[in-house]
């Protein structure tokens, strides 16, 4: 966690000199932004994408549902946590439920038999949490492999690997291979939507930001976000009678 506040504080601080000339006030870093997204592109062409279109095309979509449940189990114990420290005590039950149920009849989560039993799976995380309490999002930042985020969500994504239960598993070499697991089958599932971005998009980058800063405080209102305020433009002052 130590390290990853120090990267968004050392990225804060090379983009300050930057000019935020017409740009986007969310997006103030946005020379650095595109350097890291460029980087981030690179790695994902030549090496994420590929690995998961291979794990896409050999394993089975049954195994990899398998897979994909396994670490969603994981998640739901801290999406638990979250939804508890938010304040949505049922949704916080109703997680540790799921939790429950498909570590233990489910087999350590590899079938999701939670969900049949009518306990919804949800979407919360320390950024969200933050969010939920009022923290701003802070300009909008890509981070280095991790891609799209804000300065609040950087430090819940922080919070997030801190205490992910992975980083417990020993011996290492196995942590790290289910870490890589993890990451591919993530790629995996997002192989639709980059294809998607691709072709839609002139300018991916942008795209990309307006959709994970939509997304992300849509998450944060549970899907009832109230209307942004539209700044008031310079022009207009002038036409208003003195």
């Amino acid at each position: 966690m130590t390290r990853g506040l120090v990267l968004a504080a050392a990225i804060g601080v090379l983009s300050g000199c930057a000019s935020t000339a017409d740009r986007d006030p969310r997006d103030p870093f946005e020379p650095l932004n595109r350097g890291i997204y460029r980087f981030n592109d690179k790695v994902d062409t030549a090496i994420a994408r590929p690995v998961a279109n291979a794990y896409q095309k050999v394993v089975p979509a049954e195994v990899r549902g398998r897979v994909r449940n396994f670490f969603g189990n994981i998640g739901d114990f801290f999406i638990g946590v979250n939804n508890f420290l938010q304040g949505k005590f049922e949704d916080g039950v109703s997680d540790w439920a799921r939790f429950a149920f498909n570590t233990t009849i489910g087999l350590f989560g590899i079938h999701d038999v939670a969900t049949d039993m009518g306990y919804e799976k949800h979407n919360e995380d320390f950024g969200q949490t933050f969010g939920r309490w009022g923290a701003p999002s802070g300009p909008y930042l890509i981070l280095p492999i991790l891609g799209s985020s804000t300065v609040r969500d950087g430090i819940g994504t922080g919070i997030d690997l801190y205490v992910d239960p992975l980083t417990e598993v020993r011996p290492y070499h196995l942590q790290y291979g289910l870490a890589g697991l993890r990451l591919t089958q993530t790629r995996a599932d997002l192989l639709d939507a980059s294809r998607i971005l691709e072709e839609a998009a002139l300018d991916r980058y942008v795209f990309q930001r307006d959709a994970y800063l939509q997304r992300r405080r849509s998450l944060i209102y549970d899907g009832q976000a109230p209307r942004e305020k539209e700044p008031e433009d310079d022009t207009d002052k002038d036409k208003k009678p003195r």
